[in-house]
């Protein structure tokens, strides 16, 4: 239990269906029913049958959501051994989508990976909002703003009549899974009303790289022969 013990006074712990509870900040300024119902989410994801193209089946994750002033609103896991590192990638992958996502354009982390990189245009941003230490998977951090930067895929800006409300990070699997499961997640909330994006369609949906070719402009390698496409990502299949 110790995931859920140290809440430091400041977090609410609410209940949601077959996973840990979820760690509520009351200073988090998104509503908490919007929190729940995005966290509910994750079990439904998870479970689809194409595993969102992932290692494992169902999928282990950790599934983190922060407020537009980077506050951690919620952190919770799947219960089935999820890997702890993950935990903090997930709390970094919220903060990262909400950071450079605004009301003009959505940015998700897996957009991130090629211009961060050697040579391209955001070389350096890795290290622009780093992860406060204090808040490793160990430490709730609920209620206060951890930060972190993640380019790689499974964080999502949230978005609610056209403004972004926060950011959603998801961790546990390949990075392309982990862009799948958040994607997924956001669109069944219906937060996913994003202004524009990178993607060919318009959206901040992953955009692989050839195979064998280095990823540039907004694109991210493929991880496994088993990734969904992006369309495909777009498209959640019935449980």
């Amino acid at each position: 239990m110790k995931r859920c013990s140290i809440v430091f006074g400041f977090a609410a712990l609410i209940a949601l269906p077959a996973l840990t509870q979820a760690q509520l900040a009351p200073n988090c300024v998104i509503p908490a029913s919007t929190i729940a119902a995005l966290q509910s989410k994750l079990a439904t994801v998870i479970a689809l049958p194409d595993a969102n193209g992932g290692i494992f089946k169902p999928n282990r994750m950790w599934s983190a959501i922060v407020d537009r002033q980077g506050t951690l609103c919620s952190v919770i896991n799947s219960q089935n051994d999820p890997w702890p590192g993950s935990r903090a990638i997930a709390i970094a992958k919220a903060s990262t989508a909400n950071d450079f996502s605004n009301s003009a354009l959505a940015l998700s982390t897996a957009n991130l990976y090629a211009p961060t990189q050697p040579g391209g245009s955001l070389y350096g941003l890795n290290n622009s909002n780093p992860f406060n230490p204090l808040f490793e998977p160990q430490i709730s951090g609920v209620g206060l703003v951890p930060g972190g930067i993640i380019t790689f895929g499974g964080g999502v800006a949230l978005y609610s009549h056209g403004k972004v409300i926060g950011g959603l990070g998801v961790s546990g699997d390949s990075s392309c899974a982990d862009h799948a499961i958040a994607f997924r997640m956001r669109k069944l909330a219906s937060l996913d009303g994003i202004p524009s994006g990178v993607a060919p369609d318009s959206t901040d949906n992953i955009i692989y790289a050839g195979s064998g070719v280095a990823p540039t402009g907004f694109e991210q390698p493929h991880c496994f022969p088993t990734d969904l496409t992006p369309a495909e990502v777009e498209t959640v299949p019935v449980p």
